[in-house]
């Protein structure tokens, strides 16, 4: 158990919705973004097993990002961060790959192969050199290889709901919409949501949207319905480097910190971990992430606090403050009364 500077000790967030003690355990999401393709194949999923509508196809100037962020009809959002900054630079080896597609049906059977012999699971994930019998692209003419035209690099992320320990939107919905589940997740119940919006102003995210025509509020599920015929959520099924893992969220932080461990050795020293640390102002994520660079490059917020963190003292405040008022007045009137 860890203490909070907001909240004092943490106790399990299922636990404190008043579920029994055996409850399932917690679970969420470890995204990988070091092994990310930018498939969104974890946007597809979700959209077509939670039935979410589709947002549009507006590239947004900003390469293959047709979402720009998350909201009501967009519960995963792949990011795409272009940064001028040479292929190689990042993860030792990935020079080496070649590039361009397939120069035959060889070559394509030979990738798919590499594909599938990647071994899966935490640490186990590396950036790992393939030789995949395919020559590097040169311009005709010049001679020039891959390293001359890799002024750049792409940083992707599959951005969710972070389905955090101490959730702000829960915290202020007034008709019991938002509930804490048995896996420590937070859902919306669209049958008793009424549309006031409390919730979006209450996500230190900026998650959380209501959908337009509709009014309600919407937002990931983590796949509620999935775990409860444990299925694991649809994204992470799909992922096919298994940048999104699925699991019991104490496994998937030792597994995180392996994963750092790796990268650092094997020279990428600006990996770091995002939402992990149980004592950050909403105590801890229930979906974290391996970064390589700032969380602002991403668009995260890098120290987020939850709206109603300081709810309680100014509770304690408003009740002094009326105390104070109450005694005035009873003074003041006694005090007429005796002249």
């Amino acid at each position: 158990m860890s203490d909070n500077s907001f909240y004092g000790p943490l106790p399990d967030p299922a636990a404190n919705a008043g579920y029994s003690p055996d409850h399932p355990p917690r679970v969420g999401f470890f995204t990988d973004t070091s092994v990310c393709i930018g498939c969104k194949a974890c946007e597809v999923a979700c959209k077509e097993w939670n039935m979410v509508p589709e947002d549009g196809f507006n590239l947004l100037g900003m390469s293959m990002d047709n979402t720009g962020n998350l909201g009501a009809d967009s519960w995963r959002h792949v990011a795409f961060i272009e940064q001028a900054r040479p292929l190689g630079d990042q993860d030792p080896g990935l020079t080496d790959l070649p590039t361009g597609p397939p120069a035959s049906e060889r070559s394509a059977q030979i990738t798919a192969a590499a594909i599938e012999a990647m071994p899966e699971g935490g640490a186990e994930l590396g950036n790992v050199s393939v030789d995949l019998g395919v020559p590097k692209f040169e311009r005709p003419g010049d001679g020039s290889g891959a390293e001359s035209r890799t002024s750049f690099r792409w940083l992707m992320s599959s951005d969710v709901c972070k389905h955090c320990t101490h959730a702000g939107c829960l915290d202020v919905c007034p008709t019991g919409a938002l509930f804490r589940t048995e896996f420590g997740t937070v859902v919306v119940q669209q049958d008793i949501c009424n549309g006031c919006g409390y919730c979006v102003s209450g996500c230190p995210y900026g998650v959380i949207d209501r959908r337009e025509g509709d009014g309600r509020a919407w937002k990931c599920t983590l796949c509620y319905d999935r775990l409860h015929d444990n299925l694991e959520p649809a994204c992470a099924k799909a992922c096919p480097t298994k940048s999104i893992q699925f699991g019991v969220l104490d496994e998937l932080r030792e597994r995180a910190a392996r994963r750092v461990e790796e990268l650092h050795e094997r020279g990428v020293p600006e990996a770091r971990l995002y939402g992990n640390d149980p004592n950050d102002g909403v105590g801890g994520d229930g979906a974290f992430f391996l970064l390589l660079d700032e969380p602002e490059v991403y668009g995260l917020p890098p120290d987020p606090v939850v709206p109603t963190r300081d709810a309680p003292a100014m509770w304690r405040f408003a009740g002094i403050a009326a105390s104070a008022f109450v005694a005035a007045a009873v003074s003041s009137f006694l005090g007429r009364g005796r002249r």
